[in-house]
């Protein structure tokens, strides 16, 4: 056989090698689920305005905003069982914490989140991903959760679009890995971040517990109206648990005039990426359904939400 007939047949050998081992292997090792399910606790409805349509509710834009990132919404009551929701937890690929305004520690929505963080804790030791997401009052629920108890002070920054003040470990997050350039740039230079709260943890509180600061890397860090500078963006170091004291779902699913929505091209950027990449995260988890008929039943697709703009500040919600 010539040199070149020689160097022909070791090619083709090795690419057949290659493709016939270590192909297979490594599409095992990166398997992911197309058909994500993000389950998103109901809140209890306290407004008098609110109470004509049902007990408990999420807002629209939270669905739209996982929607919009390529994952189906399941709705999760807060009347269930323990075994009900340790059932749930088998089922989907990921837990949204929304905003709002409950007591984080005795409430019924504290005690459901309880339940799932204790199995998503689990389930991440044992191999099996499962993510976790709180916005705003949702990421004060994981500070409560993580630490054991509730850090929260005042930190008013209500009705006001900030940018943040990134820290060092936020360049290297898996949060915004990927993320351009010119939008991280922005990120700490316009208002691309909606903040509607009067309580946060502050950074010395959270540099102060061990069991914060060891869970959880600060990734941002914002100024409230008092001066106080508080956390506003974290990422779980070995758990696949994130927090931000904003909202990322209003700028592009919320429009009230009244409220500091962020609408630039910027921010409809990081609200559509950070959306994309929590969904992604709830790809790696394989959770499903055995019943296709329970899993279209259990769907946001069978609420109807209810047009709210003209008495609440969302423009729909969904009641249960």
């Amino acid at each position: 056989m010539s040199r070149t007939g020689f160097l022909t047949y070791l090619c083709l050998f090795t690419a057949c090698c290659w493709s016939s081992e270590a192909m297979p292997r490594k599409v095992s090792q990166e398997a992911v689920n197309d058909r994500p399910v993000i389950g998103v606790l109901t809140q209890l409805v306290s407004d008098d305005v609110m109470k004509p349509f049902g007990k408990t509710y999420i807002p629209a834009s939270y669905v739209k905003y996982l929607e919009s990132g390529g994952s189906r919404v399941m709705p999760i009551r807060l009347t269930l069982t323990t075994a009900d929701y340790e059932n749930i937890f088998k089922k989907i690929n990921g837990l949204l914490f929304i905003g709002g305004a409950v007591d984080l520690e005795t409430s019924d929505f504290a005690r459901v989140a309880k339940v799932f963080y204790r199995l998503a804790v689990e389930a991440n030791d044992a191999g099996d991903s499962f993510p976790i997401w709180g916005t705003c009052m949702g990421m004060q629920l994981l500070t409560v959760l993580v630490a054991e108890k509730n850090l929260l002070t005042r930190t008013t920054a209500e009705n006001v679009a900030l940018p943040l003040n990134l820290t060092t470990e936020a360049h290297s997050s898996r949060m915004f890995t990927g993320f351009p350039d010119e939008l991280m740039k922005a990120l700490t230079q316009e208002p691309l971040t909606g903040n509607f709260h009067h309580y946060g943890v502050t950074v010395q509180n959270f540099q102060e517990n061990t069991k914060l600061h060891s869970f959880f890397s600060l990734l941002s860090t914002n100024v409230a109206e008092s001066g106080a500078h508080f956390v506003s963006t974290i990422e779980g170091r070995r758990y696949p648990f994130y927090g931000v004291q904003w909202h990322p779902e209003v700028n592009r699913f919320q429009w009230d005039r009244e409220l500091n929505f962020p609408h630039s091209a910027h921010a409809v950027q990081l609200s559509s990426l950070l959306a994309q990449f929590f969904v992604n995260e709830g790809r790696r988890s394989l959770h499903r359904f055995d019943n296709p008929e329970e899993e279209a039943s259990s769907l946001i697709y069978s609420y109807t939400p209810v047009y709210a703009g003209n008495f609440t500040g969302y423009e729909q919600i969904y009641f249960f």
